[in-house]
């Protein structure tokens, strides 16, 4: 069961560009599970959060606030908002951790930016959990207009116009919206504190230049990102989970097992995109259980 815990450490990181980064570190065991969040532009309390418990299995535990959000700088230039960038800031939060090779865990927008790390520094990692996340984002931004598609025809036309003259904060696209986002986000009739913390909190900048006005239109510079042609090069022990009402389907999951030389995939049945608050105690024993056997760790019974 995730809960909310104060980190052991919180390091300041200064990166290229002498901009800040704020990295947080629970427990001090040598095999590290290092966590990249979604957004981008959200803060990491949620998902740093949903994965502290781990430190009472034997691992220690390291997000980071992003550049752009939370405790970390928030500049204003758009030409930082590349995944290229991000690489390079990751790569630099672990070095200056000295966290050597890691576990890392990568949900949303953190599997597209974990991808992309795992191809640049394969040296840098153990194993690779790629959560509610795709490797193809055509193939995505489809399965998303056939998620819309379950509104009705009466309400996507009217999302399209709205989409069409820029106007996403109109009531009836927001409801719609909102409506998605409780089918294909969290299906929780009370989304848990962290994550209501994160979201407070974000940051419309990195987002909407990399993404869009919301997770279920794209309208930024990852729209045609797309690394399936290169996951057959990722060689570490992959695990890649996915909620089966998740606004990325399992039918991207399948995708990534299939390119990813002996990938697992795990599918919650009663998730969309947050099994580790959806389902935390399958979830849970789901990812013990892959870390135990990448650690070489003894089998342990429950959380």
């Amino acid at each position: 069961m995730w809960r909310e815990m104060e980190p052991d450490q919180r390091i300041e990181v200064t990166i290229d560009g002498g901009h800040k980064v704020v990295a947080y570190s629970f427990g001090s065991a040598d095999e590290t599970v290092f966590c990249l969040n979604g957004g981008p532009g959200l803060p990491c309390d949620y998902l740093r959060e949903a994965h502290s418990w781990l430190v009472d299995h034997g691992f220690r535990v390291v997000a980071f606030d992003q550049l752009g959000c939370g405790a970390a700088d928030r500049p204003t230039d758009p030409a930082l908002w590349t995944i290229e960038r991000y690489v390079q800031e990751t790569e630099a939060v672990r070095q200056a951790l000295d966290l050597g090779k890691v576990h890392l865990l990568g949900h949303s927008w953190g599997g597209w930016l974990g991808i992309d790390y795992a191809l640049a520094h394969p040296e840098a990692l153990k194993s690779l959990i790629l959560e509610d996340t795709v490797a193809d984002m055509p193939a995505s931004i489809a399965e998303l207009e056939r998620l819309r598609s379950a509104l009705g025809a009466d309400t996507v036309a009217m999302m399209q116009r709205y989409e069409a003259e820029g106007r996403y904060d109109h009531p009836e696209y927001m409801a719609a919206i909102t409506l998605l986002n409780y089918r294909h986000v969290c299906r929780l009739s009370e989304w848990p504190a962290p994550v209501s913390r994160s979201l407070s909190d974000w940051n419309p900048g990195p987002y909407g230049a990399m993404q869009g006005p919301n997770e279920f239109h794209y309208t930024g510079n990852l729209k045609d990102w797309s690394r399936l042609a290169e996951l057959p090069t990722i060689s570490v022990p992959t695990l890649i989970t996915c909620g089966r009402h998740d606004e990325f389907t399992p039918a991207g999951a399948l995708k990534m097992k299939l390119a990813i030389p002996g990938a697992e995939l795990k599918v919650f049945p009663n998730s969309s995109h947050m099994p580790f608050y959806e389902e935390p105690e399958a979830y849970g024993a789901a990812l013990l259980d892959f870390l135990n056997r990448v650690a070489g760790m003894p089998k342990q019974s429950g959380r």
